[in-house]
């Protein structure tokens, strides 16, 4: 018998019909991920396995590491054969973890691959794997169109060209590919270094000179307007915490003007002049009827050697244990206080917050929207099947577990699809299996509208996408 098998992770009959005969057939909206535009411009082929699976991919090279391998052969410059053996290697010792789950699925749902990945089935596997790799449609636009991605949002900054998606956009991908605007360079007025460089770039693309904070805010509202005449209907921040400390006009000005001028911002200073313009990036949000997402929590580059060495992004982030809830509430309130609270996923990442969060949505929902304040999916650290029963656990019980709006990769794979497959069956035997104990009422149609709602529905309305 194949592992994963067809009804893995689905322990009753309800959830089996419930998975099968509905989730599965169900399109995918990827609202949040970072894909790469320009590989989906270029329609991206890969020259084998390990370009593919391993490059970029710092969930596997955590565990690479933590399973002795050198930096040689995760990052370094190891052939793609000798770091593909290196991942051959480690992944029979991930058994429990979920990457075990989604490396399996992976090989199935692509290259028709059912063997287990060991040193012994390695060499199998690298060849078979390679020639499917080696076929026409198996290219960027070909794996959107074979996972019926009806919607891609990517990551992108405000001063980032958007060529790619005016290319993408005016080709014949079907799947709709739109900019999610995430400006968190614009808070680094602790390093007027990094701000300038960073405010060179807006100033190109935006083509306004930014000398003060006017110029600041109209250049960012002309890159939102930009974005939004793009497609994009999403926006996004990345932080430890929300900021909280009120800030003026003028005080905000003044903390602009030094940085400009090279005088670092100290801590407070930051957080208000965050503040300021987390506040200003409600506004924009709310006026154009854009959803806003915060995703909240993570220390980021702890082991600051290696990151120092890898840069960013590259594995030595963690579950941060900062306080979350005064500070979201504040900036929340703030924004419904003056009727500019746009509709808002939160992402948690550190589980004890998660009926901290959910329970948060319940106090700033306004009637207008269904779910207008969402308690997001189970992210980075959560994003498996525990943490997402978790999560399921803690919105069903606060909120409206109907008006979800389901699951994203958060991924800058495209291999990372099945991740879609993973949560809708552990969503379908939640609710499969409760309806066959008696917890939920026998009413196979009704439990069919909330799965199709989850799986695609909510998110296609919620965010207005009409695919």
């Amino acid at each position: 018998m194949p592992y994963p098998d067809q009804d893995f992770l689905l322990h009753s009959h309800t959830a089996r019909r419930l998975f099968h005969e509905i989730a599965a057939s169900q399109p995918i909206i990827d609202y949040h991920c970072h894909l790469s535009p320009r590989e989906i411009a270029l329609n991206q082929r890969w020259e084998n396995l390990a370009d593919i699976w391993l490059g970029g991919d710092h969930y596997k090279w955590r565990l690479l590491r933590a399973n002795g391998i050198d930096e040689e052969r995760i990052t370094g410059n190891a052939s793609p054969r000798e770091k593909f053996q290196a991942w051959a290697e480690t992944v029979p010792f991930t058994l429990r973890n979920p990457i075990h789950h989604w490396t399996h699925l992976e090989l199935q749902r692509y290259f028709g691959i059912d063997l287990l990945l060991s040193p012994k089935t390695a060499d199998e596997i690298w060849e078979r794997a390679n020639a499917k790799l080696a076929e026409p449609d198996f290219c960027a636009r070909g794996l959107l169109k074979q996972f019926d991605v009806r919607v891609v949002g990517t990551t992108d900054d405000p001063a980032d060209p958007l060529d790619d998606h005016h290319s993408i956009a005016q080709s014949d991908l079907t799947t709709k590919v739109l900019p999610t605007f995430r400006p968190d360079k614009a808070f680094l007025v602790d390093r007027p270094d990094l701000l300038g460089q960073w405010l060179a770039k807006l100033e190109a693309v935006s083509h306004i000179s930014i000398h003060h904070l006017s110029d600041l805010l109209a250049a960012l509202q002309k890159r939102h307007d930009d974005f939004h005449a793009a497609g994009a209907r999403l926006s996004d921040h990345g932080l430890d915490r929300c900021p909280a400390l009120p800030c003026s006009d003028a005080e905000a000005s003044v903390i602009f003007d030094q940085a400009r001028s090279g005088t670092p911002a100290s801590p407070e200073e930051k957080e208000r002049f965050s503040f300021y313009l987390m506040v200003f990036f409600g506004q924009l949000d709310a006026a154009k009827g854009w959803t806003k997402q915060l995703h909240l929590g993570p220390f980021r580059n702890t082991n600051s050697a290696m990151a120092a060495k890898l840069g960013p992004d590259s594995g030595f982030d963690t579950i941060g244990d900062t306080s979350q809830g005064r500070t979201l509430v504040t900036y929340l309130d703030a924004l419904a206080s003056e009727g500019a609270l746009p509709k808002i996923v939160l992402y948690n990442i550190n589980p004890s917050d998660n009926y901290l969060f959910a329970a948060m949505t319940g106090a700033f929902q306004d009637g207008t929207v269904p779910g207008k304040i969402q308690f997001g999916s189970g992210w980075w650290f959560l994003d498996q099947q525990y943490g997402m029963e978790l999560h399921l656990d803690a919105l069903s019980s606060t909120g409206l577990l109907s008006r979800f709006v389901g699951m994203l990769t958060d991924s800058r794979s495209f291999l990372s699809f099945p991740r879609h497959e993973y949560v809708r069956r552990i969503l379908c035997n939640l609710i499969g299996s409760e309806a066959d104990r008696g917890e939920l009422p026998d009413d196979f149609d009704a439990l069919a509208d909330l799965i199709r709602a989850v799986c695609f529905e909510n998110a296609n309305r919620h965010f207005g996408f009409n695919v």
